[in-house]
Protein backbone atom coordinates (compact mmCIF):
# COMPACT_ATOMS: atom_id res chain seq x y z
CA UNK A 1 0.00 0.00 0.00
CA UNK A 2 1.29 3.47 -1.04
CA UNK A 3 1.79 6.07 1.94
CA UNK A 4 -1.47 7.28 2.81
CA UNK A 5 -1.82 11.03 2.05
CA UNK A 6 -3.85 14.07 3.96
CA UNK A 7 -6.40 15.72 2.31
CA UNK A 8 -7.19 19.25 3.68
CA UNK A 9 -9.40 21.86 3.60
CA UNK A 10 -7.85 24.78 1.58
CA UNK A 11 -8.58 28.10 1.83
CA UNK A 12 -12.23 28.88 2.26
CA UNK A 13 -12.26 32.63 2.52
CA UNK A 14 -11.36 33.32 6.29
CA UNK A 15 -14.08 31.60 7.44
CA UNK A 16 -13.91 29.47 10.60
CA UNK A 17 -16.06 26.84 12.57
CA UNK A 18 -17.93 25.88 8.89
CA UNK A 19 -20.61 22.77 9.11
CA UNK A 20 -20.02 19.56 7.20
CA UNK A 21 -23.66 19.16 5.89
CA UNK A 22 -22.52 16.50 3.30
CA UNK A 23 -20.20 13.68 3.32
CA UNK A 24 -20.29 12.90 -0.65
CA UNK A 25 -17.52 9.96 -0.25
CA UNK A 26 -17.11 6.86 1.71
CA UNK A 27 -14.05 4.30 2.90
CA UNK A 28 -12.83 2.45 -0.74
CA UNK A 29 -14.24 4.58 -2.52
CA UNK A 30 -12.12 5.65 -5.54
CA UNK A 31 -11.75 9.52 -6.53
CA UNK A 32 -10.19 11.75 -8.87
CA UNK A 33 -8.69 14.60 -8.53
CA UNK A 34 -10.56 17.50 -8.07
CA UNK A 35 -13.58 15.52 -6.75
CA UNK A 36 -15.92 16.63 -3.69
CA UNK A 37 -15.15 14.97 -0.51
CA UNK A 38 -17.30 17.10 1.70
CA UNK A 39 -19.51 19.77 1.14
CA UNK A 40 -19.66 23.00 3.87
CA UNK A 41 -22.21 25.17 4.33
CA UNK A 42 -21.20 29.12 5.47
CA UNK A 43 -23.35 31.70 5.91
CA UNK A 44 -22.97 32.25 2.31
CA UNK A 45 -22.47 29.44 -0.06
CA UNK A 46 -22.31 25.94 -0.16
CA UNK A 47 -18.94 24.66 -0.80
CA UNK A 48 -16.74 21.40 -1.50
CA UNK A 49 -13.79 20.33 -0.58
CA UNK A 50 -12.19 18.82 -3.60
CA UNK A 51 -9.39 16.01 -3.32
CA UNK A 52 -6.20 17.32 -4.21
CA UNK A 53 -5.19 14.07 -6.12
CA UNK A 54 -6.78 10.85 -7.33
CA UNK A 55 -6.73 7.86 -5.64
CA UNK A 56 -8.55 5.85 -2.68
CA UNK A 57 -10.68 6.88 0.52
CA UNK A 58 -8.47 5.12 3.02
CA UNK A 59 -10.02 6.70 5.99
CA UNK A 60 -12.92 9.25 6.79
CA UNK A 61 -11.97 12.33 9.08
CA UNK A 62 -15.29 14.20 9.43
CA UNK A 63 -18.48 13.66 9.63
CA UNK A 64 -21.80 15.23 9.31
CA UNK A 65 -22.38 18.00 11.66
CA UNK A 66 -18.63 18.59 12.49
CA UNK A 67 -17.54 22.04 12.17
CA UNK A 68 -14.61 22.47 10.38
CA UNK A 69 -11.86 25.27 9.28
CA UNK A 70 -8.81 25.91 6.95
CA UNK A 71 -6.41 23.25 7.33
CA UNK A 72 -8.63 20.59 8.92
CA UNK A 73 -7.99 16.86 7.63
CA UNK A 74 -10.89 15.58 6.11
CA UNK A 75 -9.51 12.08 4.34
CA UNK A 76 -6.76 10.41 4.30
CA UNK A 77 -5.84 9.08 0.30
CA UNK A 78 -3.78 6.55 -0.82
CA UNK A 79 -2.51 8.20 -4.25
CA UNK A 80 -2.42 6.64 -7.25
CA UNK A 81 1.04 6.61 -8.64
CA UNK A 82 0.55 8.43 -11.81
CA UNK A 83 -1.14 10.89 -10.07
CA UNK A 84 1.33 12.15 -7.25
CA UNK A 85 2.37 15.18 -8.77
CA UNK A 86 4.85 17.48 -6.24
CA UNK A 87 2.98 19.80 -3.73
CA UNK A 88 -0.31 18.41 -4.40
CA UNK A 89 -1.58 18.13 -0.39
CA UNK A 90 -4.34 21.16 -0.71
CA UNK A 91 -6.48 21.19 -3.43
CA UNK A 92 -8.29 24.53 -4.51
CA UNK A 93 -11.80 25.15 -2.64
CA UNK A 94 -14.41 25.02 -5.04
CA UNK A 95 -17.80 27.14 -4.70
CA UNK A 96 -21.06 26.27 -6.99
CA UNK A 97 -17.94 23.75 -8.41
CA UNK A 98 -15.48 26.64 -9.56
CA UNK A 99 -11.97 27.31 -8.05
CA UNK A 100 -11.91 30.04 -5.31
CA UNK A 101 -9.52 32.53 -6.26
CA UNK A 102 -5.98 32.29 -4.78
CA UNK A 103 -6.42 29.39 -3.58
CA UNK A 104 -2.62 27.46 -4.01
CA UNK A 105 -1.49 23.73 -4.35
CA UNK A 106 0.64 22.73 -1.36
CA UNK A 107 2.19 19.59 -0.42
CA UNK A 108 0.47 18.53 2.62
CA UNK A 109 3.70 18.96 4.96
CA UNK A 110 3.19 22.55 4.47
CA UNK A 111 -0.32 22.79 5.12
CA UNK A 112 -1.32 24.93 7.80
CA UNK A 113 -2.86 23.06 10.86
CA UNK A 114 -6.33 23.37 11.69
CA UNK A 115 -7.14 26.69 13.32
CA UNK A 116 -9.22 27.10 16.71
CA UNK A 117 -12.89 26.91 15.59
CA UNK A 118 -15.26 29.45 17.50
CA UNK A 119 -18.68 29.27 16.06
CA UNK A 120 -18.88 31.76 13.09
CA UNK A 121 -20.31 35.07 13.40
CA UNK A 122 -23.42 35.57 10.81
CA UNK A 123 -22.27 38.46 8.65
CA UNK A 124 -25.09 38.44 7.08
CA UNK A 125 -28.88 36.67 7.69
CA UNK A 126 -28.26 33.19 6.40
CA UNK A 127 -30.87 32.41 3.34
CA UNK A 128 -31.89 29.71 1.18
CA UNK A 129 -30.18 31.26 -1.53
CA UNK A 130 -26.62 31.83 -0.09
CA UNK A 131 -26.77 28.56 -0.26
CA UNK A 132 -26.06 26.60 -3.39
CA UNK A 133 -28.92 24.16 -4.95
CA UNK A 134 -27.49 20.78 -4.66
CA UNK A 135 -28.57 18.14 -6.94
CA UNK A 136 -30.64 15.04 -5.27
CA UNK A 137 -28.35 12.64 -6.51
CA UNK A 138 -25.25 14.21 -4.17
CA UNK A 139 -27.53 13.41 -0.96
CA UNK A 140 -27.59 9.87 -1.75
CA UNK A 141 -30.41 7.41 -2.52
CA UNK A 142 -33.24 6.27 -0.26
CA UNK A 143 -34.71 2.57 -0.28
CA UNK A 144 -36.50 1.42 -3.34
CA UNK A 145 -39.49 1.22 -0.69
CA UNK A 146 -38.80 4.64 0.16
CA UNK A 147 -38.23 5.55 -3.61
CA UNK A 148 -41.82 4.22 -4.48
CA UNK A 149 -43.28 5.97 -1.73
CA UNK A 150 -42.00 8.95 -2.80
CA UNK A 151 -43.04 9.24 -6.09
CA UNK A 152 -46.51 8.55 -4.92
CA UNK A 153 -45.89 11.62 -2.49
CA UNK A 154 -45.15 13.38 -5.34
CA UNK A 155 -47.68 12.32 -8.04
CA UNK A 156 -50.52 12.95 -5.24
CA UNK A 157 -48.96 16.49 -4.66
CA UNK A 158 -49.47 17.83 -8.43
CA UNK A 159 -47.39 20.07 -10.21
CA UNK A 160 -44.72 21.78 -8.37
CA UNK A 161 -45.56 25.21 -7.43
CA UNK A 162 -42.92 27.90 -6.66
CA UNK A 163 -41.09 27.60 -3.47
CA UNK A 164 -41.62 30.92 -2.42
CA UNK A 165 -44.72 31.32 0.61
CA UNK A 166 -45.32 34.87 1.45
CA UNK A 167 -45.73 34.10 5.25
CA UNK A 168 -44.85 36.07 8.01
CA UNK A 169 -44.24 33.17 10.03
CA UNK A 170 -42.04 31.29 7.46
CA UNK A 171 -40.22 34.66 7.09
CA UNK A 172 -38.95 35.65 9.78
CA UNK A 173 -35.47 34.71 10.73
CA UNK A 174 -36.26 32.88 13.78
CA UNK A 175 -38.83 30.49 12.06
CA UNK A 176 -36.50 29.56 8.92
CA UNK A 177 -36.31 25.92 8.91
CA UNK A 178 -32.89 25.12 9.37
CA UNK A 179 -32.01 22.44 6.33
CA UNK A 180 -28.91 22.54 4.05
CA UNK A 181 -29.88 23.62 0.53
CA UNK A 182 -29.87 20.00 -0.96
CA UNK A 183 -32.31 18.81 1.44
CA UNK A 184 -34.35 22.44 0.79
CA UNK A 185 -34.55 20.85 -2.71
CA UNK A 186 -35.26 17.56 -2.44
CA UNK A 187 -38.15 18.59 -0.40
CA UNK A 188 -39.43 20.85 -2.76
CA UNK A 189 -39.34 18.24 -5.09
CA UNK A 190 -41.51 16.19 -2.85
CA UNK A 191 -44.09 19.57 -2.34
CA UNK A 192 -42.93 19.10 1.14
CA UNK A 193 -43.53 22.31 3.92
CA UNK A 194 -40.58 22.13 6.05
CA UNK A 195 -41.90 24.35 8.38
CA UNK A 196 -44.41 20.95 8.93
CA UNK A 197 -41.24 18.73 9.25
CA UNK A 198 -39.40 18.20 12.57
CA UNK A 199 -35.34 18.13 12.40
CA UNK A 200 -33.73 14.88 13.95
CA UNK A 201 -30.20 16.23 14.11
CA UNK A 202 -28.03 19.13 16.16
CA UNK A 203 -29.44 21.79 16.77
CA UNK A 204 -33.05 21.02 15.00
CA UNK A 205 -31.19 20.71 11.78
CA UNK A 206 -33.43 18.72 9.09
CA UNK A 207 -31.63 15.70 6.57
CA UNK A 208 -33.22 14.50 4.15
CA UNK A 209 -34.52 10.80 6.34
CA UNK A 210 -36.73 13.49 8.01
CA UNK A 211 -38.43 14.39 5.04
CA UNK A 212 -38.68 11.55 4.02
CA UNK A 213 -39.91 9.99 7.74
CA UNK A 214 -42.65 12.96 6.86
CA UNK A 215 -44.20 11.82 3.66
CA UNK A 216 -44.18 7.97 5.17
CA UNK A 217 -45.97 9.28 8.20
CA UNK A 218 -48.53 11.26 6.07
CA UNK A 219 -49.31 8.32 3.85
CA UNK A 220 -49.64 6.07 6.59
CA UNK A 221 -51.91 8.11 8.24
CA UNK A 222 -55.63 7.92 8.46
CA UNK A 223 -56.58 8.42 4.64
CA UNK A 224 -54.27 11.47 4.72
CA UNK A 225 -53.14 12.85 1.26
CA UNK A 226 -49.51 14.21 0.65
CA UNK A 227 -48.59 17.57 2.39
CA UNK A 228 -49.60 20.42 0.64
CA UNK A 229 -46.84 22.24 -1.18
CA UNK A 230 -45.03 25.13 -0.14
CA UNK A 231 -45.80 28.74 -1.72
CA UNK A 232 -49.52 27.41 -1.84
CA UNK A 233 -50.14 30.97 -0.44
CA UNK A 234 -52.38 29.86 2.52
CA UNK A 235 -49.72 32.34 5.17
CA UNK A 236 -51.41 35.31 3.78
CA UNK A 237 -54.79 33.77 2.02
CA UNK A 238 -53.26 34.34 -1.56
CA UNK A 239 -54.25 32.56 -4.05
CA UNK A 240 -52.65 29.29 -5.39
CA UNK A 241 -50.10 29.81 -7.79
CA UNK A 242 -51.86 29.27 -11.02
CA UNK A 243 -51.09 26.10 -12.89
CA UNK A 244 -51.10 26.63 -16.60
CA UNK A 245 -50.67 23.98 -19.50
CA UNK A 246 -48.62 26.45 -21.34
CA UNK A 247 -48.58 23.76 -24.52
CA UNK A 248 -51.50 23.54 -25.41
CA UNK A 249 -51.44 27.53 -26.59
CA UNK A 250 -49.11 26.67 -28.55
CA UNK A 251 -45.21 25.69 -28.90
CA UNK A 252 -42.82 26.19 -25.91
CA UNK A 253 -39.42 25.73 -24.40
CA UNK A 254 -38.42 24.68 -20.57
CA UNK A 255 -35.43 26.16 -19.59
CA UNK A 256 -34.04 25.11 -16.29
CA UNK A 257 -32.89 28.38 -14.32
CA UNK A 258 -28.96 28.18 -13.05
CA UNK A 259 -28.28 27.67 -10.11
CA UNK A 260 -27.37 31.69 -9.39
CA UNK A 261 -31.00 32.55 -10.77
CA UNK A 262 -32.55 29.99 -7.99
CA UNK A 263 -30.05 32.17 -5.21
CA UNK A 264 -30.96 35.28 -6.58
CA UNK A 265 -35.04 34.65 -6.21
CA UNK A 266 -34.97 33.05 -3.04
CA UNK A 267 -32.63 36.31 -2.18
CA UNK A 268 -35.10 38.92 -3.22
CA UNK A 269 -38.37 36.77 -2.33
CA UNK A 270 -37.08 37.11 0.79
CA UNK A 271 -36.00 41.10 0.79
CA UNK A 272 -38.87 42.44 -0.82
CA UNK A 273 -41.31 40.46 1.70
CA UNK A 274 -39.43 41.60 4.93
CA UNK A 275 -38.16 44.59 4.17
CA UNK A 276 -40.72 48.36 3.82
CA UNK A 277 -39.02 49.42 0.34
CA UNK A 278 -39.16 53.26 -0.43
CA UNK A 279 -37.72 54.65 -3.38
CA UNK A 280 -36.23 58.15 -3.70
CA UNK A 281 -34.94 59.47 -7.38
CA UNK A 282 -32.79 62.02 -7.73
CA UNK A 283 -30.74 63.33 -11.02
CA UNK A 284 -27.07 64.67 -10.52
CA UNK A 285 -25.02 66.69 -13.29
CA UNK A 286 -21.95 65.08 -14.08
CA UNK A 287 -21.27 67.53 -17.25
CA UNK A 288 -18.00 68.30 -15.53
CA UNK A 289 -17.25 64.75 -14.19
CA UNK A 290 -17.81 62.94 -17.60
CA UNK A 291 -15.54 65.28 -18.91
CA UNK A 292 -12.83 64.44 -16.54
CA UNK A 293 -13.42 61.00 -16.86
CA UNK A 294 -12.70 61.52 -20.90
CA UNK A 295 -9.75 63.39 -20.60
CA UNK A 296 -8.39 60.95 -17.82
CA UNK A 297 -9.07 58.27 -20.04
CA UNK A 298 -7.32 60.29 -23.52
CA UNK A 299 -4.14 60.84 -21.63
CA UNK A 300 -3.55 57.12 -20.70
CA UNK A 301 -5.03 55.97 -23.98
CA UNK A 302 -1.53 54.30 -24.79
CA UNK A 303 -0.99 52.74 -21.19
CA UNK A 304 -4.56 51.66 -21.45
CA UNK A 305 -4.23 50.21 -25.04
CA UNK A 306 -1.30 47.91 -23.94
CA UNK A 307 -2.78 47.20 -20.86
CA UNK A 308 -0.73 48.94 -18.48
CA UNK A 309 -3.62 51.42 -17.36
CA UNK A 310 -6.91 50.61 -16.34
CA UNK A 311 -9.97 52.64 -18.16
CA UNK A 312 -12.07 54.96 -15.95
CA UNK A 313 -15.89 54.03 -15.58
CA UNK A 314 -18.54 56.23 -14.05
CA UNK A 315 -18.65 53.20 -11.65
CA UNK A 316 -15.40 54.18 -9.84
CA UNK A 317 -16.78 57.61 -8.93
CA UNK A 318 -19.60 56.95 -7.91
CA UNK A 319 -18.35 54.30 -6.09
CA UNK A 320 -15.90 56.91 -3.98
CA UNK A 321 -18.73 59.70 -4.20
CA UNK A 322 -21.08 57.15 -2.07
CA UNK A 323 -18.52 56.66 0.08
CA UNK A 324 -18.44 60.16 1.23
CA UNK A 325 -22.02 60.28 1.38
CA UNK A 326 -22.17 57.51 3.93
CA UNK A 327 -19.42 58.96 6.03
CA UNK A 328 -22.00 62.16 6.51
CA UNK A 329 -24.81 60.17 6.76
CA UNK A 330 -23.70 56.56 8.75
CA UNK A 331 -27.57 54.98 9.22
CA UNK A 332 -27.17 54.27 5.61
CA UNK A 333 -23.62 52.37 6.46
CA UNK A 334 -25.63 50.25 9.22
CA UNK A 335 -27.26 46.81 9.31
CA UNK A 336 -30.37 45.82 11.67
CA UNK A 337 -29.13 42.93 13.93
CA UNK A 338 -30.69 39.56 13.73
CA UNK A 339 -33.64 40.87 16.40
CA UNK A 340 -34.65 43.70 14.55
CA UNK A 341 -34.05 46.14 17.64
CA UNK A 342 -30.59 47.36 17.36
CA UNK A 343 -28.44 49.58 14.81
CA UNK A 344 -24.76 48.26 13.85
CA UNK A 345 -23.39 50.85 12.27
CA UNK A 346 -19.80 50.22 10.43
CA UNK A 347 -16.61 51.91 10.69
CA UNK A 348 -15.51 50.29 7.72
CA UNK A 349 -16.72 51.18 3.72
CA UNK A 350 -16.89 48.01 1.72
CA UNK A 351 -19.25 48.61 -1.75
CA UNK A 352 -21.12 45.94 -3.89
CA UNK A 353 -21.90 46.44 -6.95
CA UNK A 354 -24.23 44.05 -9.04
CA UNK A 355 -22.41 42.20 -12.04
CA UNK A 356 -24.37 41.08 -14.67
CA UNK A 357 -23.05 37.37 -15.74
CA UNK A 358 -24.24 34.38 -18.14
CA UNK A 359 -25.53 32.70 -14.98
CA UNK A 360 -27.65 35.73 -13.84
CA UNK A 361 -26.82 38.60 -11.18
CA UNK A 362 -23.88 38.32 -8.82
CA UNK A 363 -22.55 41.73 -6.25
CA UNK A 364 -18.68 41.38 -5.75
CA UNK A 365 -17.63 43.67 -2.92
CA UNK A 366 -14.81 46.48 -3.31
CA UNK A 367 -13.52 46.54 0.13
CA UNK A 368 -12.19 49.99 2.09
CA UNK A 369 -13.24 52.00 -0.35
CA UNK A 370 -12.49 54.53 1.64
CA UNK A 371 -8.63 54.24 1.48
CA UNK A 372 -8.12 53.94 -1.93
CA UNK A 373 -8.39 56.38 -5.23
CA UNK A 374 -10.62 55.80 -8.13
CA UNK A 375 -7.94 55.03 -10.41
CA UNK A 376 -7.28 51.49 -7.71
CA UNK A 377 -11.44 51.13 -7.81
CA UNK A 378 -11.74 50.76 -11.23
CA UNK A 379 -8.82 48.28 -11.23
CA UNK A 380 -10.22 46.41 -8.83
CA UNK A 381 -14.20 46.70 -10.20
CA UNK A 382 -12.48 45.21 -13.65
CA UNK A 383 -10.91 42.45 -11.49
CA UNK A 384 -14.05 41.54 -9.88
CA UNK A 385 -16.27 41.81 -13.02
CA UNK A 386 -14.23 39.91 -15.20
CA UNK A 387 -14.35 36.86 -12.15
CA UNK A 388 -17.60 37.17 -12.02
CA UNK A 389 -17.93 36.71 -15.90
CA UNK A 390 -16.19 33.58 -15.06
CA UNK A 391 -17.67 32.11 -12.34
CA UNK A 392 -14.60 32.25 -10.13
CA UNK A 393 -16.04 34.60 -7.52
CA UNK A 394 -15.09 33.31 -3.91
CA UNK A 395 -17.28 33.68 -0.69
CA UNK A 396 -14.96 36.13 0.38
CA UNK A 397 -15.25 38.34 -2.38
CA UNK A 398 -19.24 38.84 -2.65
CA UNK A 399 -18.79 39.21 1.30
CA UNK A 400 -19.20 41.56 3.85
CA UNK A 401 -20.81 44.80 1.37
CA UNK A 402 -21.76 48.12 3.11
CA UNK A 403 -23.73 49.45 0.35
CA UNK A 404 -24.50 48.31 -3.08
CA UNK A 405 -24.48 50.06 -6.49
CA UNK A 406 -26.91 48.72 -9.10
CA UNK A 407 -25.73 50.47 -12.52
CA UNK A 408 -27.68 49.87 -15.87
CA UNK A 409 -26.42 53.22 -17.61
CA UNK A 410 -24.95 50.79 -20.02
CA UNK A 411 -27.90 49.38 -20.96
CA UNK A 412 -30.61 52.50 -21.00
CA UNK A 413 -33.44 52.98 -18.96
CA UNK A 414 -34.22 56.30 -17.02
CA UNK A 415 -35.35 54.88 -13.32
CA UNK A 416 -35.88 51.72 -11.64
CA UNK A 417 -36.61 51.05 -8.27
CA UNK A 418 -33.73 48.43 -7.42
CA UNK A 419 -34.65 46.12 -4.22
CA UNK A 420 -32.38 46.13 -0.92
CA UNK A 421 -29.36 43.90 -0.57
CA UNK A 422 -30.13 42.17 3.01
CA UNK A 423 -28.68 42.90 5.69
CA UNK A 424 -27.69 46.46 3.84
CA UNK A 425 -30.62 48.78 4.79
CA UNK A 426 -29.87 50.92 1.34
CA UNK A 427 -29.11 50.52 -2.43
CA UNK A 428 -28.34 53.14 -5.07
CA UNK A 429 -29.92 52.35 -9.10
CA UNK A 430 -28.14 54.27 -11.70
CA UNK A 431 -29.73 54.82 -15.03
CA UNK A 432 -28.14 56.05 -18.41
CA UNK A 433 -27.36 59.59 -18.19
CA UNK A 434 -28.77 61.94 -20.84
CA UNK A 435 -28.45 65.72 -21.78
CA UNK A 436 -31.18 67.65 -20.45
CA UNK A 437 -31.85 71.32 -21.15
CA UNK A 438 -31.07 73.00 -17.08
CA UNK A 439 -32.12 76.15 -15.93
CA UNK A 440 -29.20 78.19 -14.74
CA UNK A 441 -31.34 81.51 -13.35
CA UNK A 442 -30.45 83.30 -16.83
CA UNK A 443 -30.89 80.75 -19.42
CA UNK A 444 -31.37 76.79 -19.76
CA UNK A 445 -27.78 75.25 -20.78
CA UNK A 446 -27.75 72.09 -21.62
CA UNK A 447 -26.28 69.27 -18.92
CA UNK A 448 -25.32 65.81 -18.56
CA UNK A 449 -27.72 64.79 -16.18
CA UNK A 450 -27.62 60.83 -14.32
CA UNK A 451 -31.04 59.37 -12.75
CA UNK A 452 -30.41 57.94 -9.40
CA UNK A 453 -32.75 55.29 -7.26
CA UNK A 454 -32.36 55.31 -3.78
CA UNK A 455 -34.09 52.25 -2.72
CA UNK A 456 -33.93 52.54 1.22
CA UNK A 457 -35.28 49.93 4.47
CA UNK A 458 -37.91 52.04 5.89
CA UNK A 459 -37.25 50.57 9.12
CA UNK A 460 -33.75 52.22 9.49
CA UNK A 461 -34.31 55.68 7.31
CA UNK A 462 -36.67 58.09 6.52
CA UNK A 463 -37.87 59.86 4.00
CA UNK A 464 -36.09 62.83 4.93
CA UNK A 465 -32.78 61.34 5.34
CA UNK A 466 -32.91 59.49 2.22
CA UNK A 467 -33.89 62.90 -0.01
CA UNK A 468 -30.98 64.26 2.10
CA UNK A 469 -28.44 61.88 1.17
CA UNK A 470 -29.55 61.74 -2.54
CA UNK A 471 -28.90 65.76 -2.70
CA UNK A 472 -25.76 65.10 -1.22
CA UNK A 473 -24.58 62.41 -3.55
CA UNK A 474 -25.91 64.75 -6.69
CA UNK A 475 -23.67 67.93 -5.31
CA UNK A 476 -20.40 65.34 -4.84
CA UNK A 477 -20.57 63.79 -8.15
CA UNK A 478 -21.43 67.83 -9.48
CA UNK A 479 -18.19 68.20 -8.29
CA UNK A 480 -15.81 65.58 -6.71
CA UNK A 481 -13.81 68.22 -5.21
CA UNK A 482 -16.44 67.82 -2.14
CA UNK A 483 -14.94 63.93 -1.49
CA UNK A 484 -11.65 65.76 0.18
CA UNK A 485 -13.72 68.23 2.58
Amino acid sequence: MAELKEARVPDIGGYDGVPVIEVLVAVGDTVQQDQGLVTLESDKATMEVPSPFAGVIRELKVAVGDEIAEGTVVAMIEPEAADEPAGSGKGAAKVDGMPAPGSQAKDSADAEPPRAQPAAASEETRTAETATAVEPDNVGSPDKLAQREIARASDAAGPHTPPVSFDADELLPGKVPYASPAVRLFARELGVDLMQVEGSQRGGRINKDDVQKYVKQAMQSDGASAPAPAGSGAGLSLLPWPKVDFAKFGPVETRELSRIEKISGANLSRNWAMIPHVTQFEDADITKLEKLRVDLNKENERAIAKGGATKLTMLAFLMKASVSALKKFPDFNASLDATGENLVLKQYFHIGFAADTPNGLVVPVVRDCDTKGVMEIAMETGELAAKAREGKLGPAQMSGGCFTISSLGGIGGTKFTPIVNAPEVAILGVSRASMQPVWNGDKFKPRLMLPLSLSYDHRVIDGAAAARFTTYLAQVLADMRRVLL
